[in-house]
């Protein structure tokens, strides 16, 4: 239901310089400034689609309080200023493409999977929380997986497992796994590592057969391919798997224009730039393998408030994020 809040971001733009602005054919809200061949395209990837959940929109002193003020409307809204603020300096031949997209918190990713068809960027800057002063480089993979097993029902006293001991067994399939896998290796982003969603048990036809059920999310480092891991642990039994979410872990080079110009401008407005590599998901994802270029995910907020009922932006923090971005556009732009 992202329609409301993408027809508001469009009509901001509209209203503050962007030569074009329309939600595109996937739903996305889309501001270009700028005009150009495309080859040297700056695209500004944000997720204008937040988690589920209505904690109260307040402020409170320079806190802004409410779902998606850290993830991600927070970062969306400092590239839509951002680049805004080149509107009247932007060199001949540039474009930046400020993009709202849809379905980043959905297993779908429509609306990045869109974009990647219609652009074919210099650079990328994903918009996720990363405070001021630091950029993220890499994201690790994943794959969602449910199970489901159904059987007749055995005694209690009796040898055969209990749906639920099935389930139990196949979880323990997966760590085993997972544990095989991480064997020597320290670093969170380097690990396999499994996570139990929901897991649900029952019975059927007055009591003759019984079920149970999880949901599993598998977080893979680089390396492993979800395809690949599906196959691996495919089920022995009369169980059932259904795998979704495909996603590939995804790691950007360190020194490159891009993280140059961010570092730059970092230490212009009076702190160290610092590289993070975070244990989820974004859109980097998506775009990453297929655009080839420099990219980066950047914004202001604090990643670890994501999906909680107590999320909220520093609005001092958000000021430094549009000067530290509008400073490292500049530059980029300069430098095509």
């Amino acid at each position: 239901h992202e329609g409301e809040a993408v027809n508001v971001l469009v009509q901001w733009m509209g209203a503050h310089g962007y030569a074009r602005v329309f939600p595109d054919d996937a739903g996305n809200a889309v501001g270009i400034i700028g005009e150009g061949d495309g080859s040297h395209d700056i695209v500004l990837l944000g997720h204008i689609d937040t988690f589920h959940g209505f904690p109260p929109v307040k402020v409170e002193g320079r806190l802004l309080y409410g779902r998606g003020s850290v993830d991600a409307k927070g970062p969306l809204a400092t590239f839509a200023v951002a680049a805004a603020n080149l509107r009247e300096s932007l060199p001949d031949g540039v474009r930046i493409i400020v993009i709202g997209a849809v379905e980043e918190e959905a297993a779908s990713s429509k609306g990045a999977l869109y974009a990647a068809t219609q652009y074919k960027p210099r650079l990328c800057v994903i918009g996720e929380p990363s405070h001021w002063d630091r950029f993220t480089l890499g994201y690790k993979g994943r794959v969602l997986m449910e199970w489901r097993w159904e059987g007749g029902f055995s005694h209690s006293a009796g040898e055969a497992p209990s749906a639920g001991e099935n389930a139990f067994a196949y979880w323990r399939r997966i760590m085993d796994y997972a544990n095989a896998c991480n064997a020597g290796k320290t670093a969170v982003f380097e690990q396999l590592t499994p996570s139990l969603r929901e897991i649900n048990t029952g019975s059927s036809g007055y009591g003759t057969h019984q079920w149970a059920q999880m949901t599993l999310g598998i977080r893979l480092p680089l390396g492993i391919d979800p395809y690949q891991l599906v196959r691996d642990l495919a089920p022995t039994d009369d169980a059932r798997l259904r795998a979704y979410g495909h996603e590939v872990a995804f790691a950007s080079e360190k020194d490159n224009a891009l993280t140059r110009a961010l570092r730059g401008a970092i230490r212009e407005a009076g702190s160290k730039p610092r590289f993070l590599y975070k244990t989820g998901t974004a859109d980097m994802n998506v775009v990453g393998p297929r655009w080839g270029c420099p990219i980066v995910a950047y914004g202001p907020g604090d990643s670890a408030l994501d999906h909680t009922p107590h999320e909220h932006l520093d609005l001092d923090e958000y000021g430094r994020a549009v000067q530290v971005l509008t400073s490292a556009l500049t530059r980029l732009a300069g430098e095509a």
